[in-house]
């Protein structure tokens, strides 16, 4: 993606079903859960790269012991600074010592069978340590401890909110992970409750109480309390102080998460590929937390399959499958593949099919997947082309006549190359957006000046400032005759609020040439109208609300935008023409049918408080606010 949005989260867990020495003698290390910790860490590192955090729990250890253990990191590289400090308790420990698990798990924190991880991006500029997960409620009671981290935005926070203080609660904040954790907390709370006084008539000690509590207590209970009204998109991950974890997926599956089970291990990503590396198991072994299901994992290591809230309509995030998920998914690469060979038809019609004439390339690096689609689709084209010029000759079909036509290859180049990223230490604006606009580069000598048209595929064109102020500025140094960027991605014209930094209106390149053709087309009264709408919208049960601004891109047909996208992505004083040509949504959806949340590109959001959202983000655009829409 040439546009840097910052997006999703990734969670890691990991819960060992044999004791420590188990490890030690079979993988010659008692460090092994936190070895694949790291790795399912590493291999999500695309997935949030401003903050993470590691939490273990220690099963079986006496009171007195500690048996928590977190570590957290803003800083630059966080998952190496994480394990870089938890691996300072065992570097200098003698030999002896580190083969002796039992000791280790005794004197050494981090030491527990239950592991989480947690990688984030600071949206919407939040990116304090106090931010990064996993987040812990703490009660001196071992059944009542809390660690959560999750995958999630929440749209209903005031709702929650306003049940937890109704409740008798004091949240320390107002946002979705603290109102999530105590909410969650809540019930645990009150199932721990439930459990005592069940027990307590019947003579038995406190301690016993307690293991009867361990035993018996229902994750799946909590959760359906906990969870019941919840508004977008979730993956979440928690561990409670005794032992028991859980991995709760959303309802409408917008968010991703898999799980590995075996006899050794049971573990759960944001990824599937990061699973398959760290423990080396086929795909076919790999399963997906069906949508509204929890994978629960008891203390004595029954694993469960919950269903908790009542599944909706799936619509997991098609963005996932274009972009932020890493390609090494072989469905997520064959997908990708797909969207660019899409592309093949409208980009020949583009360029009339002058193979010999045009330059097809790619931006790196998230559209080189994409690329590699196209070409099959450029060379399958090329293919019909030839046979078409062989028939033509009839019985001349040999010698240099044929091996002319046999030899034609359509142009395939690396002409954008990504630099790394510079540093603008000069402090003036205008040195810093001359430094900003040289991130990428070019191969030159290759294009061949005022005659060949220049194609570049991207995975998605979000607010089309880096093509503006850098590719397209850059390429057209190489003098082609004209320049066509190429999206994988339909035109993104709506908000996101379910995980991802896509919230205000005025960041869209397609709604910035919406409200261009308004005005120029005398509409701009549609844009107060539809403001109006969007207040007396808001006013509606949630489960009313519908998306008004929809109606708003119904006045232009899609080339139309697309044509003024491309004027407004054009730099200044360039000589070459520039045209955009988008996936379509319905290519899209051939492309990703199992993923069907394409509410970015067709407003149509998976949850109610989506639809509140969107009304919400255009009155923010309308009254000037830069705040996020929730």
């Amino acid at each position: 993606m040439s546009d840097s949005i910052k997006h999703e989260c990734g969670i890691a867990l990991v819960r060992l079903l044999k004791p420590l020495d188990y490890y030690h003698k079979k993988y010659g290390t008692a460090l092994y859960g936190l070895n694949k910790l790291y790795l399912l860490l590493q291999k999500q590192r695309n997935r949030g790269q401003d903050g993470a955090g590691v939490a273990t729990i220690k099963l079986e250890q006496p009171p007195g012991k500690r048996y928590i253990s977190r570590h957290r990191s803003n800083k630059a590289q966080p998952i190496r600074k994480i394990f870089d400090h938890i691996h300072g308790y065992f570097n200098d420990l003698p030999k002896h010592k580190m083969n002796n698990p039992a000791w280790l798990k005794d004197k050494k924190p981090f030491m527990g069978e239950l592991l989480l991880g947690h990688l984030r991006y600071g949206t919407h500029g939040k990116n304090s340590i106090e931010n990064c997960h996993p987040f812990l409620r703490q009660n001196n009671w071992i059944t009542r401890n809390l660690v959560l981290a999750g995958n999630f935005n929440l749209t209903n926070v005031d709702e929650l909110f306003d049940i937890l203080t109704k409740l008798g609660q004091h949240p320390k904040e107002k946002s979705d992970t603290v109102t999530v954790l105590e909410k969650i907390g809540h019930f645990l709370d009150e199932e721990v409750q439930r459990l005592y006084d069940w027990y307590k008539p019947t003579g038995k000690s406190r301690e016993e109480i307690t293991k009867k509590i361990i035993k018996n207590i229902k994750v799946s209970r909590i959760l359906k309390k906990a969870c019941y009204g919840f508004d977008g998109g979730y993956a979440m991950a928690g561990l409670l102080g005794h032992g028991d974890a859980f991995v709760m997926r959303d309802p409408s599956g917008i968010r991703p998460a898999f799980y590995y089970a075996d006899d050794e291990v049971v573990v759960v990503a944001s990824e599937r590929p990061a699973i398959q590396t760290a423990f080396n198991v086929l795909v076919e072994n790999l399963k997906e937390i069906p949508p509204g299901d929890a994978l629960i994992i008891k203390k004595d290591g029954q694993v469960q399959l919950k269903n908790i809230l009542k599944p909706n309509k799936r619509s997991a995030c098609s963005f996932e499958r274009i972009y932020f998920s890493r390609g090494t998914d072989r469905d997520i690469y064959l997908e990708r593949k797909r969207l660019g060979k899409q592309l093949v038809k409208p980009v020949l019609k583009a360029i009339n099919y002058d193979f010999k004439n045009t330059v097809f390339s790619f931006v790196p690096n998230s559209a080189e997947a994409a690329f590699y689609g196209m070409v099959i689709g450029l060379e399958e084209a090329m293919n019909e082309y030839k046979l078409k010029q062989i028939k033509k000759l009839g019985e001349e079909a040999k010698g240099k006549k044929l091996k002319k036509i046999l030899s034609m290859r359509p142009r395939i180049e690396k002409i954008v190359v990504k630099d790394e990223k510079l540093r603008t230490f000069i402090s003036d604006d205008a040195s810093r957006g001359e430094l900003v606009s040289h991130v990428y580069d070019v191969t030159y000598g290759i294009v061949k000046n005022e005659k060949d048209t220049l194609v570049l595929i991207d995975d998605s064109i979000v607010r089309g400032t880096t093509l503006k102020q850098s590719i397209i500025n850059i390429v057209s140094r190489l003098r082609p005759k004209k320049i066509i960027i190429l999206s994988s991605a339909p035109q993104i014209r709506y908000p996101d609020c379910y995980g991802i930094d896509m919230s205000r209106m005025k960041e869209f390149v397609a709604f910035r040439a919406l409200v261009e053709l308004l005005k120029e087309n005398d509409k701009e009264h549609l844009l107060q109208e539809t403001y109006e709408l969007c207040k007396k919208e808001l006013k509606k049960p949630k489960s009313k609300i519908k998306n008004q601004v929809k109606k708003l891109y119904k006045h232009f047909p899609y080339k139309v935008l697309t044509n003024k996208i491309a004027e407004i992505v054009t730099p200044e004083n360039i000589k070459p023409e520039v045209e955009v040509i988008f996936q379509s949504l319905e290519g899209l959806r051939r492309a990703c049918p199992h993923n069907s949340g394409d509410w970015y590109f067709s407003g149509n959001y998976p949850t109610p408080g989506g639809n509140r959202i969107i009304n919400q983000a255009f009155i923010n655009y309308m009254e000037n606010k830069d705040v996020r829409a929730y």
